[in-house]
């Protein structure tokens, strides 16, 4: 419940650092007219849309199973990253059509190192927020929040990027350069869409659990399970901060019923510890059920 309250409390803050950063990448592009600072500023626009979006998701994904939703809804996270991913790949649409604009009339810019100063200040700031929560996203094992943390990294990149481009317009009075960084920001911001889209995609679809931790359940299952004589048709997906583990036990056909269920209880236990929070399903079967593709228990 601690965590729960944690991650939301941080998605809701998410809202008002990207409100910020907004205001103060506007403020750099008013300053200096740069349509690489327009895409950027317009970058920022649909951070705070993907946060609002975050934030709602998280408190529905972590709203207990009811009657009509009895697995939970967990998967609202994925909902909200795809929805984020569509108005990113939208934001790299709009980019490109101004950056190509001003590429056939490039003007000059006005309070070139005032502006840059205001936007250096917005990207240290999204720096830090990034960091903290990609940190938090992947601990509490929420997808909207990492993915929001990894979109905001991309602007962070993109403002470097930016700041670097406009030094070189200053330096080398090239005004035309200020319209390719723009479609350099649009090709990186589209990628990002891309990615943020099938990753979301991929939980949608109930995808398997990455290797690294399906190796650490095969393990943990192989190291709890004893007292059985096999285990197969491992199955794993994600939804949201949940991981939902299933798999075959096979017992000694004469084996109690409650000592079978103790070898279960032991197994679950495990589990608990090694993928916090995850829900396991075991179907005990008796040793006729034994087959070649399994999981032997020593």
């Amino acid at each position: 419940m601690k965590n729960r309250r944690h991650i939301a409390r941080l998605a809701g803050w998410s809202i008002v650092v990207a409100c910020l950063v907004l205001a103060l990448k506007s403020v750099a592009w008013r300053l200096t007219g740069s349509v690489a600072l327009y895409s950027d500023a317009l970058e920022s626009v649909i951070n705070v849309f993907t946060a609002l979006l975050a934030w709602g998701a998280i408190r529905i994904s972590h709203k207990p199973a009811d009657k009509g939703h009895p697995f939970g809804h967990h998967k609202a996270e994925y909902f909200s990253t795809v929805i984020a991913g569509v108005l990113i790949v939208s934001a790299a649409l709009l980019i490109f059509k101004e950056a190509i604009a001003s590429l056939q009339a490039p003007t000059p810019l006005g309070a070139p190192l005032t502006g840059m100063g205001v936007n250096l200040v917005a990207t240290i700031v999204n720096g830090l927020w990034a960091w903290l929560l990609i940190t938090a996203g992947r601990r509490a094992r929420s997808p909207a929040l990492a993915a929001d943390g990894r979109h905001i990294l991309v602007d962070v990149v993109t403002s470097v990027g930016v700041l670097v481009g406009l030094v070189l317009v200053l330096t080398t009075g090239w005004l035309f350069l200020d319209s390719l960084m723009a479609i350099a920001v649009g090709i990186n911001v589209l990628r990002e869409g891309w990615k943020v889209i099938s990753l979301s995609v991929d939980g949608l679809m109930d995808a398997a659990l990455d290797d690294e931790e399906s190796e650490l359940i095969r393990q943990t299952i192989a190291e709890s399970a004893t007292g059985a004589i096999e285990v197969h048709d491992i199955k794993t997906r994600s939804a949201g901060h949940v991981s939902f583990i299933e798999f075959h036990l096979v017992v000694d056909g004469d084996m109690s019923v409650a000592d079978s269920h103790a070898i279960c209880n032991r197994i679950e236990d495990a589990l608990s510890t090694s993928v916090p929070g995850a829900n396991i399903t075991i179907h005990v079967e008796p040793d006729d059920e034994i087959e070649q593709d399994s999981l032997t228990i020593s």
